[in-house]
């Protein structure tokens, strides 16, 4: 069953085998993927010992910690996170540029 569920998933015995020893963290993918595979909802799959994680947000944390939480994520993911950030920036970058050049004339 084992092989079955990580050829399933995409990933190697050994990586399965860190999921169910719960040294390696599911990630989205992986979890819709087991959702749809044993028809368990996702908070059914995170919460199957009824242990239910307390909620993450960075809002009100120190810089370095907020860092340290983006790290956490799997890389697919913190680079989504950096890529939203980035578009921010730009945007408004581009926003207090026109604002400066049009207010110059």
């Amino acid at each position: 069953m084992q092989k079955e569920v990580s050829s399933y998933l995409g990933i190697g015995n050994s990586n399965y085998n860190k999921l169910e020893n719960g040294k390696r963290d599911l990630s989205v993918d992986e979890l819709q993927k087991l959702s749809k595979l044993f028809n368990l909802t996702a908070d059914q799959i995170l919460n199957y010992e009824n242990i239910v994680p307390d909620e993450v947000t960075l809002e009100g944390k120190p810089d370095f910690e907020q860092l340290h939480l983006i790290n956490q994520l799997d890389e697919e993911d913190r680079q989504t996170v950096f890529k939203i950030i980035d578009t921010m920036l730009t945007k408004k970058k581009f926003k207090d540029f026109f604002s400066k050049n049009i207010a110059a004339l």
